[in-house]
C-alpha cells in the first residue's frame, strides 16, 4: 500500500473517529430541569433520613416547650394565636433555614459542591431539591406543635388543613434563605451563626405577640419571610376567617420564596465556580 492510499485511510479514520465524537455529543440529551430536580430530593431525602430525624424531634420539643411557658402569660385572644402559629412554623425555620444554612456552609467548605458541579443537573434543581428535601422534614412536626398548641390554648382545629399551604410556602422561602446564607458565607462556621441568627429571628419575632413589640421591632418583623405564614396561619383561629386577608398573607409568602431561591440559585452558581 502506497503512501498516499496509508494517508488517505488515517485521514478517513479520523475523519469517522470526529464524527462519532460529534454525533455523540449532539444525541446527549440535556438534563432536563423537572427530573434532575425529582434525583436531586430523592438524593437529599435519603441522605438526610438519618441525621436529621433526630433534630426534627429537637425542634419539635422545643415549639411545644416555648408554648407551654408562654401559656403562663398568656390566656387567649389574639396572642394566643400569635404564639401558636409562630411556634408551628418556628419547626420550619429550625429545619429549613437554621439546618440547610450549615448544610451548605458544610459543602461549600469540604468541595462538596464540585461534585454537584460536574453533574449535568441545572443549578436550580440542586438548591430546590435541597431545600425541598429539608422542608419534608418539617410536616409531622409542624402538625404535632399546631396539635398541641390548639389543645393548651383551647384554639379551633378545623381550619389546620391551611397548614398544607403554610407549610411549602413558608418552607420554600426559609429554606432558600438558609442556602443562600450557607452559600455565601466565607466559612461554615459563620453559616451556621447566621443560620442560628436567622432561626432566633423567627423565634423572637414570630411568637411574641406583635401587640406587645416595639414599632421598629414591628417593622423588622415584616422582612422576616416566615412572618406571612405566621399571619396567614393565625388568622385561621378566627370564628369567622377573612379568607382574602388569609389568600394574601401566603401571596406574599409565596412571592418571597420565588425571590429567595433565586437568590440561592445566583449564590450556588457563584460559590461553585469558584
Amino acid at each position: 500500500m502506497s503512501a498516499g492510499a496509508i494517508e488517505a485511510v488515517g485521514t478517513t479514520g479520523s475523519a469517522a473517529v470526529r464524527t462519532e465524537a460529534e454525533a455523540a455529543g449532539e444525541l446527549a440529551p440535556a438534563a432536563r430541569f423537572l427530573p434532575s430536580l425529582a434525583a436531586v430530593y430523592r438524593a437529599q431525602l435519603s441522605r438526610a433520613r438519618v441525621a436529621r430525624i433526630p433534630l426534627l424531634f429537637v425542634a419539635t420539643f422545643q415549639s411545644v416547650g416555648i408554648m407551654i411557658l408562654m401559656r403562663g402569660v398568656v390566656d387567649g385572644g389574639g396572642e394566643a394565636r400569635a404564639v401558636v402559629a409562630g411556634s408551628s412554623v418556628l419547626v420550619v425555620a429550625f429545619v429549613a433555614l437554621n439546618l440547610l444554612a450549615q448544610y451548605f456552609g458544610q459543602l461549600r467548605a469540604s468541595g462538596g459542591l464540585d461534585h454537584y458541579a460536574t453533574l449535568p443537573v441545572p443549578p436550580a434543581s440542586v438548591v430546590l431539591g435541597a431545600a425541598g428535601a429539608y422542608a419534608s422534614f418539617t410536616v409531622p412536626g409542624t402538625l404535632v406543635t399546631a396539635g398541641i398548641g390548639c389543645v393548651l390554648f383551647d384554639l379551633p382545629m378545623g381550619h389546620l388543613w391551611v397548614l398544607a399551604a403554610v407549610i411549602p410556602l413558608a418552607g420554600a422561602a426559609l429554606a432558600g434563605l438558609g442556602a443562600a446564607l450557607g452559600l455565601l458565607a466565607p466559612k461554615p462556621e459563620l453559616a451556621t451563626l447566621l443560620g442560628q441568627l436567622g432561626m432566633s429571628a423567627a423565634l423572637l419575632l414570630g411568637v411574641l405577640p406583635t401587640e406587645r413589640m416595639p414599632l421598629l421591632i414591628q417593622y423588622a418583623r415584616d422582612l422576616l419571610p416566615s412572618t406571612y405564614g405566621v399571619e396567614a396561619f393565625a388568622r385561621t383561629f378566627d370564628v369567622h376567617p377573612d379568607w382574602a386577608a388569609v389568600g394574601v398573607d401566603l401571596a406574599v409568602c409565596a412571592g418571597v420564596g420565588v425571590v429567595s431561591l433565586a437568590v440561592a440559585t445566583w449564590a450556588y452558581r457563584r460559590a461553585a465556580v469558584r
